[in-house]
């Protein structure tokens, strides 16, 4: 295995991609995205699979475009790595014969969505290892990661956040007997509402809620996703969003507005746009997008986000900023908002891509 031989003056990065969530799909096309930007001829690459059924990590060393087509795994191009938690080796370990060899890592990029990947779990673990993550680490993504806990931090910082209401240990077998208190507190709310899994990517288990009939099915749905549940008021207006780029110093790309013509943003419309548009910039006057991306960042602050992100809010009809989550992990495909917001603010993916790997290495 002759693949670091040559060391480079930007060290051995790994890439992280695909793992046990249901944006699989979406982590291939983003990583294939990332590792086609960046700059190989100043990193070392070291890019590992992740299967999305049995969780193994595998070195992958065949074609890019395979990752994107979800053809990578095979056994001519795969070989398992394993997460050494020897400090002194800071990075993986893999089979050669029979001895056991190891891969130092000078930093790893996770470009995983969702549960298992953007949640905190493997940056703790790469933490264990000791390789630096680049962007957020264990506590900023298990933060953001968690809806419930973010609104409440950011709403404590004084920022607005749409009313809510907890609901724990019901699971999806709720039953009718038991529903009564969830009645009362979506009546307490106002229809139509939105029931949401706490922990959730890219809108899974997310529904729009019209009236009382559809409230139990959608918290049904949601418990099938996670183990707690919010029940939140709907903000009226439109959805915008800030890319964050840095950690000591930040740069803040162009504000999108994402325009809706009926339901809400899911996972549907996130990748196709079937229904909807999205518009970079943002058709808002200039005062109102400055003040919105000073919104952004003091979240991304207060939320102690490091590297990149992506922080989403409302903007309701009377001028007000509600905020709505922050995705640690964007996606960071061609049609992704994270980089086109950094694209109208003259930035070219490989510039991005360039940045953050540099960010990461300075941390």
């Amino acid at each position: 295995m002759d693949d670091l031989k040559v060391k480079k003056a930007g060290g051995t990065i790994a890439v992280f991609f695909g793992g046990c969530s249901t944006e699989y799909e979406v982590s291939l096309q983003s990583a294939c995205s990332v590792i086609q930007n960046m700059n190989l001829d100043k990193y070392n690459l070291i890019l590992v699979g992740i299967d999305r059924n049995t969780g193994k990590w595998f070195w992958y060393r065949g074609e890019v475009e395979a990752i994107a087509r979800d053809c990578w795994q095979n056994e001519k191009d795969c070989t398992p790595v394993f997460p050494s938690v020897d400090r002194n080796v800071h990075g993986i370990c893999y089979p050669d014969g029979t001895e056991l060899k190891t891969i130092s890592l000078d930093g790893a990029l996770p470009i995983l969505h969702g549960k298992n990947g953007e949640d905190g779990t493997l940056q703790g673990l790469l933490e264990l290892m000791k390789v630096p993550v680049i962007g957020c680490g264990m506590l900023s993504s298990a933060l953001c990661m968690d809806k419930e806990l973010a609104h409440r931090i950011v709403r404590m910082g004084g920022i607005k956040t749409a009313g809510s209401a907890l609901l724990e240990d019901c699971g999806e077998d709720v039953s009718l007997e038991e529903s009564g208190g969830i009645y009362e507190k979506a009546r307490e709310l106002g229809y139509p509402l939105f029931v949401k899994p706490v922990r959730s990517g890219s809108s899974f288990g997310i529904t729009k809620v019209q009236c009382e009939e559809q409230l139990l099915p959608a918290v049904r749905e949601a418990f099938r996703h996670d183990s707690a549940v919010i029940l939140e008021e709907m903000i009226g207006g439109f959805e915008v969003g800030c890319a964050v780029l840095g950690t000591k110093e930040v740069i803040i790309g162009e504000v999108d507005e994402i325009e809706l013509s009926d339901g809400f943003f899911d996972y549907a419309e996130k990748y196709t746009l079937k229904t909807s548009a999205i518009h970079v910039p943002a058709r808002i006057t200039e005062e109102k997008s400055r003040e919105i991306k000073e919104t952004a960042f003091r979240i991304y602050r207060m939320l102690k986000c490091t590297g990149f992100a992506r922080v989403d809010m409302f903007l309701t009809q009377e001028g007000e900023i509600y905020f709505n989550e922050v995705n640690t992990i964007p996606g960071f495909t061609s049609h992704s908002r994270y980089p086109n917001m950094l694209k109208a603010a003259g930035m070219e993916f490989g510039e991005v891509i360039e940045r953050i790997l540099e960010n990461g290495r300075q941390i």
